[in-house]
C-alpha cells in the first residue's frame, strides 16, 4: 500500500512481478492507496477487505482469469470502476461482455500516457456519476442477500429457505452486524414467548446454519444473534 496525492484507491492485478512493481510505482502518483495482487484469488481477498474505487486488471492471470474475476465483482458491484489490460486477441471478448461495464480497456503493451488517461477517466466518473445500486448485500464466501426478493444466493445458487428461515434472515439483514435479542426475535417470528419458542429458535438457527457459509450467523452468548459481515 502506498500513499499519494489523490483520495481514491486502486487495486492492480498483474502476475508479472516486474511489470507489477513498475506500474504500481507509477500509479502512486494518482491514488492515495495502491493495492497489488498477482492472482484473482489474492485480488478477491484484497477487494473484500479494502473496497478500492478502481480496478486495473490484466485479463491473463494464473487460475481464474481477470475477466472472470471482474464478472464476479459485477454480480453485486457496479460502482467500482474497471480498466482491463488485454492482448489484441481478447478485444472482441471484452466488447461482447457488456456486464463488465468497463471504463476502458488497454491493449498491451501499454504506454504510461494511455494508463494515465484511463485512470483519470475513471476518477472523473467516480466524481460525477453514481450507479444506482441493486439492493443486494454481499455477505461472505460468494454469498449474497437480495433485499427485494428476500433470496439468499450462494455460489450462484439460490438457497431453499423455509418461511421461518426467510423471516429470520429478513430480520437479521435489516441491520447487519447488530445483535438482535433472542426474545425480540421470538416475538417477531412467533408473536409470543415461552420455553418451547426458545427451543424452536435454536433449532431454526441450527438448521439454517447447515445451508449457509460457516460463521455467517453469529451467536452472542446470553444476548442473541447477528449477521457477521
Amino acid at each position: 500500500m502506498s500513499k499519494g496525492q489523490e483520495g481514491y484507491s486502486i487495486l492492480y492485478v498483474e502476475d508479472n512481478e516486474l511489470v507489477l512493481q513498475n506500474y504500481a510505482e507509477f500509479l502512486e502518483r494518482f491514488f492515495e492507496n495502491v493495492y497489488t495482487a498477482k492472482s484473482a484469488e489474492e485480488a478477491w481477498d484484497i477487494y473484500e477487505q479494502q473496497k478500492p474505487e478502481v480496478l486495473l486488471i490484466d485479463i491473463e492471470l494464473p487460475g481464474e482469469s481477470g475477466l472472470d474475476f471482474l464478472k464476479r465483482v459485477r454480480k453485486f458491484d457496479h460502482n467500482t470502476r474497471a480498466i482491463m489490460l488485454t492482448g489484441m486477441s481478447d478485444v472482441d471478448t471484452l466488447l461482447n461482455a457488456s456486464e463488465l461495464k468497463l471504463t476502458k480497456y488497454l491493449v498491451k503493451p501499454i504506454l504510461r500516457d494511455e494508463l494515465k488517461e484511463a485512470v483519470n477517466i475513471a476518477k472523473e466518473e467516480l466524481a460525477n456519476f453514481t450507479v444506482k445500486p441493486n439492493r443486494i448485500l454481499y455477505v461472505k464466501d460468494e454469498c449474497f442477500w437480495d433485499y427485494d426478493k428476500e433470496e439468499l444466493i450462494w455460489k450462484d445458487k439460490q438457497i431453499a429457505l423455509t418461511r421461518k428461515e426467510r423471516e429470520l434472515l429478513r430480520l437479521l439483514f435489516s441491520n447487519v452486524n447488530k445483535v438482535f435479542n433472542s426474545e425480540d426475535i421470538i416475538y417477531e417470528l412467533w408473536y409470543d414467548y415461552d420455553e418451547l419458542k426458545i427451543a424452536s429458535l435454536k433449532t431454526l438457527v441450527k438448521t439454517l446454519r447447515k445451508k449457509i457459509p460457516e460463521g455467517m450467523i453469529r451467536n452472542v452468548f446470553g444476548v442473541g444473534y447477528k449477521i457477521e459481515n
